[in-house]
């Protein structure tokens, strides 16, 4: 392998494997989007009904985590990724044939178990390609994919489904992911990669969860708890103060600053360290929250969304950074999942806790609530950290004995 190989972040099984998962979450956020609408406008479901529609497709995913590094480990990472993504295909196929809400929570539920594997695989695949002297700015990279479809994906559908029928949209979007499945043909994933299957039948609590993310994880989970409060309640509450119609801006500036910011603060985690990147963020992400709670015009709005997007869009990347570091490298199909696992249930616990507080205290009692997680999360981050540096020096001290 040349030199420039083994210090490029942008090769060929690179940019295919970000293609692909770009790929993934635009269906996953399109869906995500219109599936409410569509089960309230043509099965004449409720506003709850609609509301399990993403329930359930998250409560899949859930429990299918623990099980995803696994899976990678027995069948290897290349085999996991092209049999994950061949289904999670199928499954979008489908949408256009189910006209019955049981079924579509069927559906649903079998969606979420491939997306769960092939998103957690991708990671792993796309962990063991990047240099590591580079791995944050390559993981910052590649968490970018997943923010432009947090835009485009919602942007196109919701765009699309004023001119189109549901059924036409539905075939679109699975002819996105055959793309996305030819992608995964072109991923080289070394032999090594992978590791041959135990022959113990047993499944251990290690089996499932990568003990050295754990730490880091519960960083992850606070901060997507704090995040669920816009992924949820941002269009409503946006409504409640009459500004409902700039609420695509706030996604539009949220993301631009995610993607204009990734290439610094990426290199930033790799030369200066996590600490540099974090406790910056996780502020700037908690001074964009309490911004939100009073915001009552559209400039405030967008001012809120930039820093926020700033704060938020380095987060997510330098977490999988650090648990995927934390574990050895053959375990970072492990490693993944279990941070997924926990930031899966932040987005999950969080959506229910503050839909609660919203209802009983408001909106604006909801971002202040999620600001001071935030600063809790410093806390939490620094105590994690700490003590994590307190283990490689005592470690650090016997080896010197």
């Amino acid at each position: 392998m040349s030199h420039s190989n083994q210090t490029s972040i942008w090769t060929r099984p690179f940019f295919m494997a970000l293609v692909n998962n770009f790929f993934i979450f635009l269906v996953f956020y399109s869906l995500l989007t219109i599936l409410p609408l569509y089960v309230i406008d043509e099965l004449h479901g409720t506003e709850g009904e609609a509301g399990l529609a993403t329930t359930i497709f998250l409560l899949s995913a859930i429990i299918i985590r623990p099980f995803s590094g696994k899976i990678i480990e027995l069948l290897g990472k290349k085999k996991t990724l092209i049999i994950s993504v061949m289904f999670f295909g199928i499954s979008s196929f489908i949408y256009f044939w189910v006209n019955d809400f049981y079924l579509l929570m069927g559906l649903r539920f079998f969606h979420g178990i491939w997306f769960s594997i092939g998103t957690t695989v991708l990671v792993a695949i796309a962990a063991d390609m990047i240099p590591p002297h580079r791995k944050g700015e390559g993981l910052g990279y590649f968490a970018m994919s997943m923010n432009l479809a947090v835009v485009v994906g919602p942007f196109i559908s919701l765009a699309l489904i004023q001119w189109v029928a549901y059924s036409t949209l539905f075939m679109g979007l699975s002819f996105v992911i055959v793309i996305g499945f030819l992608c995964s043909f072109g991923i080289q994933v070394s032999e090594d990669d992978g590791v041959e299957a135990k022959t113990s039948g047993r499944l251990t609590f290690k089996d499932l969860i990568e003990v050295k993310a754990i730490p880091i994880s519960l960083v992850g989970f606070l901060t997507s708890f704090a995040y669920s409060g816009i992924m949820s309640f941002i269009s409503v509450y946006a409504k409640f103060v009459g500004i409902f119609e700039s609420v695509s801006l706030f996604f539009v500036v949220f993301a631009a600053a995610m993607l204009l910011s990734r290439p610094y603060t990426g290199r930033l985690y790799d030369r200066s360290g996590p600490n540099a990147v974090i406790y910056p963020s996780l502020i700037v992400f908690a001074i964009g929250l309490i911004l939100l709670s009073i915001a009552q015009s559209v400039l405030l709005l967008l001012i809120a969304g930039t820093l926020i997007g700033l704060g938020y869009g380095a987060l997510l990347p330098s977490f999988q950074t650090m648990s995927i570091q934390a574990a050895p490298k053959r375990r970072t199909g492990h490693a993944t999942a279990t941070f997924f696992i926990f930031y899966d249930l932040g987005i999950a616990v969080g959506s229910f806790v503050l839909g609660v507080v919203s209802s009983q205290f408001g909106f604006s009692a909801l971002y202040i609530i999620c600001s001071g997680v935030i600063f809790v999360t410093i806390v939490v981050y620094k105590v994690v950290t700490n003590r994590g540096n307190h283990n490689k020096n005592q470690k650090a001290g016997v080896l010197e004995l």
